[in-house]
């Protein structure tokens, strides 16, 4: 039986393909190159047979080199449309409710002369919703996590912006003093620049006394706009003086801070500077 070849005996059936090939070391490159190709016939036929029941998995295989490192196809458009929809939040639509509110309101004051009880009223309402969007929008902002770039800009802006052309608005008709407005405004100012002077070492914290600050400039503001007689005019005068207090007293507080702030970024950075 050695005679007899490995077809006659059905032992290719039984033979693998390792045990029939000859060792590397007894294979010359023409050889090699013949068991190739014979193998990449086989694998194309296996691969032909497999083709109906694979061909998604294939499909999926075939991947372009020059494809490899590059995002999918409408990934940039895709993220840039969730980042435009992400503006649109309910925090920023009342920032910007609030900024077109500015010149309606502006708009009402000054009409018929700006010393109509009834163009006040509708004044009033208009600043009464200012207001009132700006005591929503901030914690919505934090609460829902809606925090983004345009909001960090427009929701000071916006609350500057409604607060200064109400107190102009009233220094021009007559009803507040200059001086009040001048305070007012050059506080609220002069303590948003140094947010950004020390911006570098941290953050100033809005404190307790500064958002009664806000409120109480609200409140008298929004009393001077109505047309007021007899003992309410009275109480919208000692309103006013407790807001111009407390515009004062926080604003040097927040100099404080702001000072306190940087004297810590500097110890910081030179105890870093020492240890490196």
């Amino acid at each position: 039986m050695t005679g007899v070849p490995a077809s006659a005996a059905g032992g290719s059936s039984q033979a693998s393909p390792a045990s029939q090939a000859p060792p590397p070391s007894q294979t010359s490159p023409g050889s090699q190159t013949s068991a190739g190709s014979q193998a990449a016939q086989a694998g194309q036929a296996a691969g032909a047979v497999a083709a109906p029941s694979g061909v998604h998995a294939e499909a999926a295989a075939i991947v372009d080199p020059e494809d490899a490192g590059r995002p999918p196809r409408g990934a940039k458009l895709a993220a840039a449309a969730v980042n435009q929809a992400s503006v649109w939040n309910i925090a920023n639509l009342l920032t910007m409710l609030r900024l077109i509110l500015v010149p309606g309101f502006v708009a009402l004051m000054l009409a018929d002369g700006g010393y109509d009880p009834a163009w006040r009223a509708f004044a009033w309402a208009a600043f009464a919703i200012a207001m009132i969007t700006d005591l929503f929008d901030g914690h919505l902002a934090r609460t829902y996590d809606l925090v983004t770039d345009f909001g960090k800009i427009a929701d000071p802006i916006a609350d500057k912006a409604i607060m200064g052309a109400a107190l102009i608005c009233l220094s021009s008709l007559g009803d507040l003093p200059w001086w009040v407005t001048i305070v007012i405004l050059g506080r609220e100012l002069g303590i948003t620049l140094l947010r950004f002077l020390v911006i570098r070492y941290g953050v100033i914290p809005a404190s307790r006394g500064g958002k009664l600050k806000t409120l109480t400039q609200g409140v008298a503001v929004g009393m001077y706009v109505l047309a007021l007689t007899g003992w309410l005019a009275t109480l919208r005068w000692w309103v006013m003086a407790a807001a111009v207090v407390l515009t004062v007293v926080t604003g040097l507080d927040y100099v404080r801070q702001a000072v306190v702030l940087r004297r810590q970024g500097i110890a910081e950075r030179k105890a870093a500077l020492e240890e490196t």
